[in-house]
C-alpha cells in the first residue's frame, strides 16, 4: 500500500476536504495570521498589530475561516465579556509550527540573495 493510500486525507485529491484547509493555510493572510498566533490567547487588536497591512475585515474573515477549520479557537473570557480572544488549537499549533518553519526558510533564502 502506498503512503498516500494510508492517509485518511489526501490534499492532492480535488474533492478531499483537506484541500480547502490547505488553501486557507497557504493563502497570504491565513499563513501570516497562523504564523503570529500562539497557544496563548490574543485579542483581535494584538493580532492585527502583528500582521502589518491586514484590514479589520480581512482579519475577521481569516480568523473565522481558521476557526471553522478547527485550527483556531475563539473564546470570550469571563473577566472581559465582549472581548473575544483567539488561540491555536492543538492541530493549529502543529500547522502554525510548519508555517513558521516555512517563513524562516524564506527569510533565510532572502539573506542568501534569493530575493536580491
Amino acid at each position: 500500500m502506498s503512503e498516500s493510500a494510508a492517509l485518511p486525507y489526501d490534499v492532492f485529491a480535488k474533492a478531499c476536504p483537506s484541500r480547502s484547509v490547505f488553501e486557507h493555510v497557504t493563502g497570504k493572510w491565513g499563513a501570516l495570521v497562523l504564523g503570529r498566533l500562539t497557544r496563548t490567547p490574543q485579542r483581535f487588536g494584538q493580532i492585527r498589530a502583528q500582521v502589518d497591512g491586514i484590514s479589520d475585515r480581512l482579519l475577521t474573515q481569516t480568523l473565522r475561516t481558521l476557526c471553522d477549520d478547527h485550527l483556531v479557537v475563539r473564546s470570550v473570557p469571563a473577566d472581559s465579556p465582549g472581548h473575544p480572544v483567539y488561540q491555536l488549537t492543538e492541530a493549529g499549533d502543529d500547522v502554525a509550527f510548519a508555517v513558521r518553519s516555512l517563513i524562516t526558510s524564506v527569510e533565510n533564502a532572502m539573506t542568501r540573495g534569493a530575493g536580491a
